[in-house]
C-alpha cells in the first residue's frame, strides 16, 4: 500500500520552491532569448561574438542560480565577468548593446545589499555611464548619438533594474516571513493539541476526584467503610493520572501511527512545504507507537530548525526514514527530543540515525525486530 501527497497548501498559496520553478521556467528562457539575438544582431565577427558571449553565460548562471537559491557564490565571479564584457565590448567591438550580462548581474547583488542599496545602486550606474562615456574617446559618430546609445540607454536601463530586481527580492522577503508565520501557527497547533491531551487525562480525574471527595465528606460520619473505600479508588486514580502525565510529557503515550502521518501532513502542508507520504507497509502496535514517536519529535523539528521547502516520509516494513531539505550547511543542532528517543528506541532492538548532507536532513528510525502488521491488501 503506498500514498503520495504533493501539493500546494491547504489555501492554494505557492511554496517557495514552487515560486523558484515557476521563475526558472519563464524568466530564464526569455532572459536567454534576448542575449542570444542580441549577440547575433551586435556582433559583426567571430571574435566580437567571443568577446559578447561570456558576459552573457555568466549572467545565465546567476538567473539559474537565483532560482535555486543559490547564487551567492557564483555572483561575485559573474559580476567581474560581465564588468569586464561592457568596456570589451564598448571600446572594443562597438557594442553598446554589451552591458546586457551586467543589466541582469548587478541588480541582483545590489538587492542583496539591504543597507546599502543606494550607494550600490549609484555605483552601478555610474560604472556603466563612465564606460559608456568611454566611447566618445575612440568614436568618429556624433556625441549626441553615442551618448544615447552608450550613456543614457544603458544607466536608465540598468537603475530600471536595480528597482525591479529590489521590489522582487522585498516580495521574497515578505513570502519568507509569511511562511515563517505559518510555521509557528503550526507548532502552536501541536503545543495545543498537546494541552488538549493533558486536559483529557487530568480533567476527568480532578472532575471525579471532586464528586468521590464530597461524597466521603458526606458519608464520613455515617459509614465510614465507604469512605475509606472512596478514598481508595482516589488514591488509585491519582496514581494512574500521574502515571499517564508522565507518559505524556515523555512522549511515551500511546500513538497511533496513522494519526501522526496525518497530523504530521497537515502540519507540513500549514506551513506552505510539499510533503510525500510513501507508505510501503504496515507495522505493529508497539512499533506503531514508537514510529510515531520519532515522526512526531521530528516533525516539530522540521518546524522549528528548517527552512525546509520538501518533506518526504517513507514507512516501510522494518521503520521509517523523514527526509528534508532547507537544512543549510550548519552543523546538526542538538535535537534534544531525538536524543532521548535514540535511547528507546535501542531499548527495542531499533537504531535511530541523524544525518545532514548537501543541506538535506534525514532522521531515520530502523527496528529490524519489529514484525510487519497484516496488510489490508492482504486480507
Amino acid at each position: 500500500m503506498a500514498a503520495a501527497h504533493e501539493r500546494r497548501g491547504p489555501d492554494g498559496s505557492w511554496t517557495r520552491g514552487q515560486l523558484r520553478t515557476w521563475h526558472l521556467s519563464t524568466i530564464l528562457p526569455p532572459l536567454a532569448i534576448v542575449g542570444v539575438v542580441l549577440v547575433a544582431v551586435d556582433a559583426r565577427s567571430w571574435w566580437e561574438a567571443v568577446v559578447l558571449v561570456p558576459g552573457l553565460l555568466a549572467a545565465m548562471l546567476v538567473v539559474e542560480r537565483w532560482t535555486a537559491g543559490d547564487a551567492s557564490r557564483v555572483a561575485l565571479p559573474c559580476l567581474i565577468v560581465v564588468a569586464a564584457v561592457w568596456p570589451l565590448g564598448v571600446l572594443v567591438s562597438d557594442s553598446h548593446t554589451a552591458f546586457y550580462g551586467l543589466l541582469i548581474v548587478g541588480p541582483y547583488l545590489v538587492s542583496q545589499l539591504p543597507g546599502n542599496r543606494a550607494p550600490a545602486t549609484l555605483a552601478l550606474c555610474g560604472y556603466v555611464a563612465a564606460v559608456g562615456a568611454a566611447r566618445l574617446l575612440v568614436s568618429r559618430d556624433g556625441v549626441v548619438e553615442e551618448l544615447l546609445r552608450c550613456v543614457a540607454i544603458p544607466t536608465g536601463a540598468t537603475a530600471l533594474a536595480v528597482g525591479c530586481m529590489i521590489a522582487n527580492q522585498r516580495f521574497y522577503e515578505i513570502i519568507e516571513q509569511s511562511r515563517e508565520r505559518e510555521a509557528e501557527l503550526a507548532v502552536v497547533r501541536e503545543r495545543m493539541r498537546f494541552a488538549s491531551d493533558l486536559h483529557d487525562i487530568q480533567g476527568h480525574t480532578l472532575h471525579v476526584v471532586k464528586l468521590k471527595v464530597a461524597l466521603a465528606e458526606k458519608l464520613v460520619h455515617t459509614d465510614i467503610d465507604r469512605v475509606r473505600e472512596e478514598l481508595r479508588e482516589v488514591r488509585a486514580l491519582v496514581g494512574d493520572t500521574i502515571s499517564q502525565t508522565k507518559e505524556l510529557a515523555y512522549a511515551q503515550r500511546r500513538l497511533n501511527l496513522s494519526v501522526e502521518l496525518e497530523n504530521a501532513k497537515n502540519l507540513f502542508e500549514a506551513a506552505g512545504i510539499r510533503v510525500r507520504v510513501d507508505r510501503e507497509a504496515d507495522v505493529d502496535d508497539r512499533g506503531g507507537e514508537l514510529l510515531g514517536q520519532v515522526l512526531r519529535e521530528t516533525t516539530t523539528n522540521i518546524l522549528r530548525h528548517a527552512e525546509a521547502t520538501r518533506v518526504r516520509i517513507t514507512l516501510s516494513e522494518t521503520g521509517i526514514t523523514i527526509v528534508n531539505d532547507g537544512a543549510g550547511t550548519e552543523p546538526v543542532p542538538g535535537l534534544g527530543g531525538l536524543a532521548a528517543l535514540r535511547a528507546r528506541v535501542a531499548d527495542n532492538g531499533g537504531e535511530l540515525t541523524v544525518e545532514q548532507k548537501d543541506g538535506r536532513f534525514l532522521t531515520s528510525a530502523r527496528f529490524p525486530r519489529v514484525r510487519p502488521g497484516v496488510r489490508k491488501d492482504d486480507r
